[in-house]
């Protein structure tokens, strides 16, 4: 059965537990999947019951999820796309309809390890500042030591969330390297809302069902940087990203 064939989670009969679908997609998924099997592939990921993201979910349950399938990660074709998608998506969805996310997924890269999808996703980022015309978002730090920072493309600023399939948190593993980009402004507004620590704590524990801890990244808002989080992978306490969105210092 093709990955585009697979039911929905919620109407399958016999669906496997998470790790073991994810294992199964990893294989199925390639540089010549399709476009929509790739799509097919992280919409199965994300709509498992076991999956814990719930913003995530609601994502994809609302048809807020913008996929674009890319080939390499972190090349000069790749950025290209990547600069023109985040530019449209930022100007055509409606932030008033609830979360909407881009997910793009890069089915011609490779991932052996943590460490080399973290590169790779801020070399990718780098890559996209360079390419960049526009101020960094002003509500936001372009510094990713700051606790205030997040990523900035064509003036909006993003939560950015890497995932591959080298994660050692379940949560993060998906088929194919992936880099989802989440509205910031729109996490902004779920914290200053009632449901924010509900929906986190919900998370938190649908995360220790699944992997058996809570994830040792997860920091509330404004204790440390956001940077830290988003390649997935348990950084020490002195670790500083390896790129620098500070135009006058890289002049």
């Amino acid at each position: 059965m093709s990955t585009t064939e697979l039911p929905r989670p919620s109407e399958a009969p016999e669906l496997p537990e998470l790790p073991e679908l994810l294992s199964r997609l990893a294989g199925e998924q390639g540089r010549d999947s399709s476009a929509d099997d790739v799509t097919a592939a992280v919409e199965a990921m994300v709509l498992h019951p076991d999956y814990p993201c719930l913003g995530a979910r609601s994502v994809f349950n609302r048809d807020r999820a913008t996929v674009v399938v890319l080939d390499e990660l972190a090349t000069p074709e790749s950025t290209s796309a990547l600069v023109e998608a985040l530019t449209a998506f930022a100007a055509t969805t409606d932030r008033s309809a609830g979360f909407a996310s881009l997910v793009a997924v890069f089915r011609g890269a490779s991932t052996t390890d943590e460490a080399q999808f973290e590169r790779r996703l801020w070399q990718q980022l780098g890559l996209l500042h360079e390419a960049d015309d526009a101020e960094w978002n002003p509500d936001v730090s372009p510094d990713p030591a700051d606790p205030h920072f997040a990523f900035s493309l064509a003036g909006t600023a993003y939560f950015v969330v890497g995932l591959h399939p080298a994660a050692s948190r379940i949560a993060r593993r998906t088929p194919l390297p992936t880099l989802v980009f989440n509205l910031h402004e729109q996490f902004e507004e779920l914290r200053q809302s009632e449901r924010f620590e509900r929906m986190r704590d919900t998370i938190r524990r649908r995360d220790q069902a699944l992997q058996g801890s809570v994830n040792p990244m997860v920091a509330d808002h404004g204790r440390s940087s956001e940077a830290r989080q988003y390649s997935g992978r348990l950084v020490p306490e002195g670790w500083t990203a390896p790129v620098s969105f500070d135009d006058e210092e890289t002049a």
